[in-house]
């Protein structure tokens, strides 16, 4: 069982003089599924940058632990995976190619049994050899999966997660999510009902705008 936590600590955002959420705190530990909504543009994407530490708080303190030791920054990456529509792949290779570069750049092995389970599992086993460039966006989507998967994650952050897929798709995440998040744990920003009926608890952002600057 994983014994990963993390502690966010009366976090707030600005961008200039505009507020994006203030006092902003909440613990995860071990396993489990936390959902956090709120309406376009109410920073649902701000703050699991800030959780997966690609942007900085304003004011506040995100601390990760693993079996309660703090993570340092620099070695946040091997503990994360993260999915969402807005990040970029290289289009000039092809999916396999993609995974290994990415193993790569975070110094793992490149496990082929678990990229093989993972390709087979959202249903791009027969396109694994194929150009990134080649594929539909909702491909794309389901390969942004495999990639924040491939290293086994203890904490899976999903931003917009069913974005460009169909059915199918959506299914092959939702099964992903009921069985990973029992050992891990699954942040889900979205406004989709179906994505937020995963989460045992949810934040809406809005409850968190109250004191403005």
């Amino acid at each position: 069982m994983s014994s990963y936590s993390i502690e966010v600590n009366s976090i707030r955002k600005t961008f200039g003089r505009r507020l994006i959420f203030d006092n902003l705190s909440f613990s995860l530990s071990n396993k489990g599924t936390f959902g956090i909504s709120g309406i376009n543009g109410s920073g649902k994407s701000t703050l699991v940058k800030i959780v997966a530490g690609i942007i900085s708080p304003s004011a506040g303190k995100i601390i990760h632990k693993n079996s309660d030791e703090e993570i340092i920054p620099e070695k946040l990456h091997d503990y994360i995976g993260f999915v969402s529509p807005y990040l970029v792949l290289y289009e000039e290779f092809t999916a396999q190619e993609n995974l290994k570069i990415f193993s790569a750049i975070r110094s793992i092995h490149f496990d082929e049994e678990r990229a093989d389970f993972l390709f087979h599992h959202f249903n791009l086993y027969d396109r694994e050899n194929d150009l990134v460039k080649t594929f539909s966006s909702g491909m794309k989507q389901r390969l942004k999966f495999i990639f924040a998967l491939i290293h086994k994650p203890k904490l899976i952050i999903l931003d917009e997660p069913t974005s460009n897929l169909d059915e199918e798709g959506k299914e092959a995440v939702y099964q992903m999510v009921k069985k990973e998040s029992e050992e891990n744990i699954y942040i889900i920003a979205s406004n989709e009902k179906t994505d937020l009926a995963l989460c045992e608890k949810n934040i809406k952002l809005e409850d968190f705008k109250l004191n403005k600057s």
